[in-house]
Formats: C-alpha cells, sequence, structure tokens
C-alpha cells in the first residue's frame, strides 16, 4: 500500500525537481561568469551592453551614453546576432 505513493514521489522527483534544480544551477553559472562587454536580454526585454559589474547589479548601456542598473538576477540570456 506505501509501494504506489513512493512510487508518485520518485516520478515527481525525477520529472520535477531535479529539472528544476539543474535550471537553477545553470542561470546561477551562468550569472556568475557574465563580463564586461557582453550584450545581454533582460527578463523586461531589454537589451544592453555590460559596461560595469557589481556584486548584485549590472549597468547596462542600452544607447549611446544612456546607462541603466538592473538586478543580476534580472538577466536571462546572452543577446545573439545583433
Amino acid at each position: 500500500s506505501l509501494l504506489p505513493l513512493i512510487l508518485l514521489f520518485v516520478v515527481f522527483y525525477f520529472l520535477l525537481i531535479r529539472p528544476q534544480q539543474k535550471r537553477s544551477k545553470q542561470q546561477k553559472l551562468f550569472l556568475e561568469n557574465l563580463k564586461k562587454g557582453d550584450k545581454v536580454i533582460t527578463s523586461g526585454g531589454i537589451i544592453g551592453l555590460i559596461t560595469g559589474i557589481a556584486e548584485d547589479k549590472v549597468t547596462l548601456e542600452v544607447a549611446e551614453k544612456i546607462r541603466i542598473k538592473v538586478l543580476k538576477s534580472a538577466i536571462v540570456d546572452i543577446a545573439k546576432g545583433e
């Protein structure tokens, strides 16, 4: 009677929990490896060039001489092809 419950937990672990932990680890590594000169996309869709990096914030140049500060956690990807 306990076997179906254990089997259900194992299925949930391999289909939901483990992939989420893997994505979380990849995102953390991605954020740690950001450097000046990278062109990135934020979660709000802003594309900018990294001009400065602090512990938890990044300065992006979004247009000539226009810079904004965003949290590192808001950066989702490297901009490709632009």
